[in-house]
């Protein structure tokens, strides 16, 4: 049958899979936890924005520069960390990362200059680069590849409801006492999450990285990193993060100083992108998982459901400038930069279904770390644009437009590129000669 968007028979027929270990659900919602901290930790500077802005007297660009500098570190730790939990189980360098993560807000309660605001948020980034990718393979040890899916769109969800969550309390925060307050809480909440991880948190059982690292058959990383759809996959979540990166930094700097709302009302409307973007998510992960339940291929199940979307979010986007009205243009915004959602539940699935379970720390983890390199970039291009525009307006909608046509190109090339399905099969021709070494080398005869 067509790999185009008919079902697979092989899939049909795949038989006996692995079932669930007792305690995986518990484990994903702690996980869910620290994706919920990790997001609200990377929201309180775009949150507080103004105020931030108003009492250190920064320019636009200098907001950029700051909210960028979050991830000048944030790709080299995800590399880093990535190789570490190839050999080191996950349990302790999750608990790691979270400890780095509250430490780093603590500066912030007192009075601070902009340089050491700089490095906090630099040293957060470095914290925060590994986070999702290892929270993603500490989960896939815990299972099968066929249903992976929905505990990915749930870890997903950690970043929508960190926002959704943390936003309100924030900003009553902002608004009732003083911004440098909303720093400390998040470091108290991320102290309170590692004392759950320490009490609840456990490696999964199915798969056991240390037997595997010696046992399990390699395929060159060259050859896994070059391939279309790790490729497709960095890409399309390039062009996603581009959007979730301004809007980390910029949405409510927009809301309040673009559209004219109070910091009061900027802090309901920023809650609802992510609140869209979480039925995105879950409902992509629910689709995938039934879609492959009846036997379509993971090109359609995983690569096509996770492209189109973005796609259709870009054009959305693009028509911002062309409107009129705060409550369209919100609408727009909200629609447009939600769609991208889909892709960060479909493509960590997609590159633990070929690569090897020894090696995927790692592959998961440079993965990220090539995608969030658009965060490095939009914010600061963001306020770069908006300094240098004719107006504060104007530069907010010509940076939405640069936003829309990197969400579709991004968006085409996942389409043309993710095809894992055939790159497992490509990839498992490659590792098949050391696979009979191996079995060689433990045969009794």
């Amino acid at each position: 049958m067509s790999a185009q968007g008919t079902p697979s028979a092989a899939a049909k027929t795949a038989g006996v899979s692995k079932e669930t270990p007792k305690g995986a659900w518990t484990v994903t919602f702690l996980l869910f936890l620290f994706m919920v901290v990790n997001f609200a930790d990377k929201i309180v500077v775009g949150l507080a924005g103004v105020p931030i802005m108003t009492d250190m007297k920064l320019e636009a660009e200098q907001f950029g520069l700051l909210g960028s500098s979050f991830f000048f570190l944030f790709s080299i730790s995800a590399i880093v960390v990535g190789f570490i939990v190839n050999k080191v189980p996950t349990r302790w360098v999750l608990l790691t990362l979270a400890v780095i993560w509250a430490l780093a807000q603590f500066p912030m309660v007192g009075s601070v200059s902009f340089t050491t605001l700089l490095i906090c948020r630099i040293v957060l980034g470095a914290g925060e680069g590994p986070a999702f990718s290892v929270a993603a393979h500490a989960i896939y040890k815990w299972f099968p590849d066929e249903k992976r899916t929905l505990p990915t769109a749930i870890l997903s969800q950690g970043s929508a409801f960190g926002v959704i969550l943390a936003v309100p309390a924030l900003n009553w925060v902002i608004v009732n006492h003083s911004w440098h307050y909303a720093f400390g809480a998040l470091g108290v909440v991320g102290l309170i999450w590692v004392c759950a991880w320490l009490a609840l948190g456990k490696e999964g059982p199915l798969e056991d990285t240390q037997v595997l690292a010696v046992t399990e058959p390699k395929i060159p990383y060259i050859q896994l990193l070059t391939s279309r759809t790790f490729v497709g996959c960095v890409i399309a979540t390039f062009g996603a993060y581009w959007a979730l990166s301004l809007g980390l930094t910029w949405f409510t700097p927009f809301i309040v100083k673009g559209l004219g709302f109070s910091q009061s009302q900027a802090g309901f409307i920023s809650i609802l992108p992510w609140v869209f973007g979480a039925t995105i998510v879950i409902l992509t992960g629910w689709i995938s998982q039934v879609m492959m339940a009846r036997g379509y291929t993971t090109r359609i199940a995983r690569g096509v459901l996770g492209s189109v979307p973005l796609i259709i979010g870009g054009l959305i986007l693009a028509c911002l400038p062309h409107v009129q009205g705060t409550g369209l243009q919100i609408a727009l915004l909200v629609v447009g930069s939600g769609l991208c959602g889909a892709i960060y539940v479909v493509c960590p699935p997609m590159l633990g279904e070929f690569t090897p379970a020894s090696q995927r720390g790692a592959v998961i983890a440079i993965y990220g770390a090539l995608y969030t390199l658009s965060g490095t970039i939009a914010p600061n291009v963001m306020g770069t644009v908006i300094q240098r525009a004719g107006s504060m307006l104007d530069g907010y909608m010509t940076g939405f437009t640069i936003n829309a046509v990197i969400m579709v190109g991004s968006g085409l090339l996942g389409l043309l590129l993710l095809w894992p399905n055939t790159e497992k099969a490509r990839l498992t021709r490659v590792a098949a000669p050391q696979a009979r070494e191996l079995k060689g080398a433990v045969s009794p005869t």
